[in-house]
């Protein structure tokens, strides 16, 4: 699987977060245990739930394989799925609230900087692509193709490179984000896209600082656990794709294919974890159901 380009630098990170541990607590069973396990998870109750998910399932994946070559290996049982109030739950923005932040974001100081634009066209992006705010933060000024109108993600999760097509007005933003960002250095090809202050690459923990600062101006309420976050720029682009479709008559199952292709996932599966039913998409589902049950169903004996 390294051949054919999977990358597996976030699980050795993850083992290397179980090693720290048994280093740390001086365990010198002779093989992973059930009690070695639960004082892993017990060291583990300050993280989010779905933290602790993903450590606890690398942990096991190591016994799994340990266990092929050892009877005595042992294997946890499956943690219970998390449930829906220890995860994030998705905010869908409303296109008033992203006028509201597209605007805030054009008057941030310096005010003849180029920083308003910098976080315009970022957020911008973020909306009308849905990519990640990482692969966005990465981008180079390579990597944008004006004239193809195309985004090229070098790095997505898991490594995985994608072209990202581009619509028309998202083009023509980063072409106008492009001209001014020219007059700033540095200008190589391998140069950030988007730049800070110091003409350095935008982090990503700036970038989340400077979101929440924009949520408080438009009067959206933020809260450190249940957000909303910039990331759900990502989930709102997912639903409303979603919400076009069924407005435009097309096989949505057909089509949930493209939008996890386009979101750089490896299956349809992880596109359905963004896909939340709001009020605007319910009656889209029902209006299609009440059309097809009129046009498809035969009635018996007429119509009342």
């Amino acid at each position: 699987r390294r051949l054919s380009g999977t990358d597996y630098q976030s699980q050795a990170q993850l083992l290397g977060y179980f090693d720290r541990f048994l280093v740390e607590q001086y365990l010198r069973e002779p093989r992973i245990n059930r009690k070695v396990v639960e004082r892993y998870l017990e060291n583990l109750s300050h993280l989010a739930p779905r933290t602790r998910y993903n450590r606890f399932c690398v942990v096991k994946q190591l016994c799994q394989y340990l266990a092929r070559n050892d009877p005595l290996g042992y294997v946890p049982d499956p943690l219970r799925s998390i449930s829906s109030r220890g995860a994030h739950q998705p905010y869908i923005y409303s296109n008033s609230e992203i006028q509201a932040i597209m605007a805030a974001a054009s008057q941030l100081p310096l005010e003849n900087s180029l920083r308003p634009h910098t976080y315009r066209t970022l957020l911008g992006l973020l909306y009308s692509t849905g990519i990640r705010i990482g692969e966005a933060s990465a981008l180079n000024l390579e990597h944008f193709h004006s004239q193809e109108q195309m985004l090229y993600i070098a790095e997505g999760k898991f490594r995985k490179a994608r072209w990202v097509p581009l619509s028309d007005t998202t083009c023509q933003a980063l072409q106008q984000y492009m001209r001014k960002r020219l007059q700033m250095t540095p200008r190589s090809p391998d140069s950030p896209f988007f730049i800070n202050q110091r003409s350095c690459r935008l982090h990503h923990c700036i970038i989340n600082q400077t979101f929440r600062q924009l949520l408080r101006q438009c009067g959206i309420h933020h809260s450190k656990n249940t957000g909303p976050r910039i990331h759900d720029l990502r989930h709102t682009f997912a639903v409303l794709r979603l919400l076009a479709w069924y407005r435009d008559g097309a096989d949505v199952n057909v089509r949930l294919p493209w939008l996890a292709t386009y979101m750089g996932h490896v299956d349809v599966h992880s596109t359905q974890v963004y896909l939340r039913a709001t009020p605007e998409l319910i009656e889209q589902v029902d209006q299609r159901f009440h059309n097809h049950y009129l046009h498809q169903v035969k009635p018996q004996g007429g119509i009342k």
